[in-house]
């Protein structure tokens, strides 16, 4: 089993940075890849970064070169860097990983393990 637990989220202005952080724990021995989705209401829960254990990361498009996804050198911590936000990153952001075999990056396979969302809301 593995938990994870998300922190950092909040109320934010157009234009402004947050950094969500997920504090990974339980079984992480197996874990190779970790991640970053959101879901706005309405819509459908996205994949927002990826990172696996040596470090190549993906992104949505929508978020390239304002997101970064991270880890600390434990792998017990993944972290979300937003800056530039706009009103169309108000969503639930969730943190999750996958263990054992490798991930496609571009259509990962659904995650193993999710944590509970934090709450990104962009308004003026």
């Amino acid at each position: 089993q593995v938990q994870l637990v998300e922190s950092g989220g909040g109320l934010v202005q157009p234009g402004g940075s947050l950094r969500l952080s997920c504090a990974v724990s339980g079984n992480i021995f197996n874990i190779r890849t970790m991640g970053w989705y959101r879901q706005a209401p309405g819509k459908q829960r996205e994949l927002v970064a990826i990172i696996t254990s040596d470090s190549n990361t993906n992104y949505a498009d929508s978020v390239k070169g304002r997101f970064t996804i991270s880890t600390n050198n434990a792998k017990d911590m993944v972290y979300l860097q937003m800056m530039s936000l706009k009103l169309e990153d108000t969503a639930v952001y969730y943190c999750s990983t996958w263990s054992n075999s490798a991930v496609n990056l571009g259509k990962p396979r659904p995650a193993d393990y999710w944590g509970q969302g934090t709450q990104v809301t962009v308004s003026s």
